[in-house]
């Protein structure tokens, strides 16, 4: 039996940040800024307690009662349990999953890789934090574009320099190879994603050989002069979302060469709706990944073993996997085309509103831009914030700015996510967003 013990409350301690806060921390993580789409849902929760009505347009998640994991996965996972598929795997991952992501890319993107390439994660997101750490050092210069996601926070928790690159609505929100061109001498990380959060859109093969053209000789120079070299890291996790004819390109497929300078990122979060098992990989050079593999084991960022053996399986049934994308991918093309096409209707209708066809991903770009009006409050709507702020307390429709994702502007270009809506909330949603606009003046 427990012997009874004396309970210290050290709540008071535990809360007490002392005279001056800022001497108990980094100075990295004082100024690291926090997720402002976290920010936002806390606003949703609360509105959502209280009883009212919301679509939530923010999150890049699946909600499991829109989006189930996918079947054969689910089933591969509680197999490996069953099996005792629970001890530590090993630090750049179980071999039968670095094989499966070798063929898988073989298979579907034509690009044929040694194993030692593949290194396995917990999820994609450390695979981006090991790029950044394993090929850059503070002050080094790392190019993105804006809008895009999280860059500029791991710029900061790096110490790197960001170079951000602002793409237009007109180029669907995607950085030109002459944007780019501009901003690369002396750079040493480029980081592009596509198909892309926040806006849903994709690189074509045109833009990105050109780009791929740029880093290649930027790369010739510099090994000529003894100089290190430019990296891409290609963020790829949403390459199996894709829709309306959208292809997928990949830099290593239209330049070989670019193999020796390109970092993949991936896994199957976003393809198979399976964001909480954290099963990702990153495929590169393999000096580069030996020393990623190396960085990542101190930490322990690797992804659980049995939903290692689980998505091993997985990629190597390309029907099963054919068969959940048909269903998959149907269900959420039909929710990004229905808000399109109700954005579109309401634009026609005069009110400020607009959108961009979506292409990818789960996100669709709108705008809404109600700038320099009063609501029925009197309250005149002069930023993106503002205009947030009306569309969810008075059309109950949660969005997000693009300044979550780096921008500065005050434009009124918002990501929409549809992963955690269905249909008929949409359908509710718009005819109460096109009565909130009609109400300011």
């Amino acid at each position: 039996m427990t012997e009874s013990r004396t309970v210290q409350d050290l709540s008071a301690l535990a809360r007490d940040a002392g005279g001056d806060p800022a001497l108990r921390i980094s100075r990295m993580t004082g100024g690291l800024i926090g997720s402002e789409i976290l920010k936002i849902a806390g606003e949703i929760r609360a509105l959502v307690v209280a009883g009212r009505p919301v679509c939530d347009l923010t999150v890049g998640d699946f909600s499991p009662a829109q989006f189930p994991l996918a079947e054969l996965l689910r089933s591969a996972v509680k197999d490996a349990l069953e099996r005792g598929e629970t001890n530590y795997p090993p630090a750049a991952g179980v071999p039968s999953l670095r094989e499966a992501v070798r063929r898988l890319y073989a298979r579907e993107l034509g690009l044929e890789y040694p194993m030692e390439s593949v290194l396995i994660t917990g999820g994609a997101r450390p695979g981006i934090y090991g790029v950044y750490r394993t090929l850059c050092d503070p002050g080094d210069r790392v190019v993105y574009p804006v809008p895009s996601w999280n860059n500029n926070h791991y710029c900061h928790m790096l110490g790197a320099v960001g170079v951000p690159v602002v793409c237009r609505p007109e180029d669907r929100f995607l950085p030109t190879r002459a944007a780019l061109e501009a901003a690369l001498p002396g750079a040493r990380l480029l980081c592009l994603n596509s198909p892309l959060n926040p806006t849903g859109t994709a690189l074509d093969a045109s833009t990105l050989a050109g780009v791929c053209d740029t880093i290649l000789h930027e790369n010739a120079r510099r090994e000529a002069r003894g100089e290190r070299p430019l990296y891409l890291m290609y963020d790829q996790v949403y390459w199996m979302l894709r829709f309306f004819g959208t292809a997928h390109v990949t830099p290593p497929e239209l330049r070989p060469e670019m193999a020796r300078y390109t970092v993949l990122v991936d896994g199957v979060s976003k393809g198979f709706a399976a964001t909480g098992l954290r099963v990702g990989w990153v495929v590169g050079p393999v000096d580069v990944m030996a020393r990623m593999s190396a960085l990542l084991g101190h930490v322990g960022a690797w992804a659980p073993r049995a939903e290692q053996v689980a998505t091993a399986r997985v990629l190597d049934d390309p029907k099963g996997m054919a068969a959940f994308h048909a269903t998959y991918l149907q269900k959420l093309q039909v929710r990004l085309d229905l808000l399109h096409r109700g954005l579109q209707a309401l634009r026609s209708e005069g009110l400020p509103v607009d959108s961009l066809a979506p292409m990818g991903a789960i996100y669709l770009t709108a705008r809404v831009h109600p700038f320099g009006r009063a609501t029925p409050q009197g309250a005149v709507l002069r930023t993106n914030e503002d205009v947030r702020r009306y569309v969810l307390d008075a059309a109950g429709i949660a969005i997000v700015p693009f300044q979550a994702f780096g921008a500065t502007t005050d434009d009124g270009w918002f990501r929409l996510s549809v992963g955690a809506v269905g249909e008929p909330e949409i359908e509710d949603a718009l005819p109460r967003l096109a009565a909130a606009l009609r109400e300011i003046r």
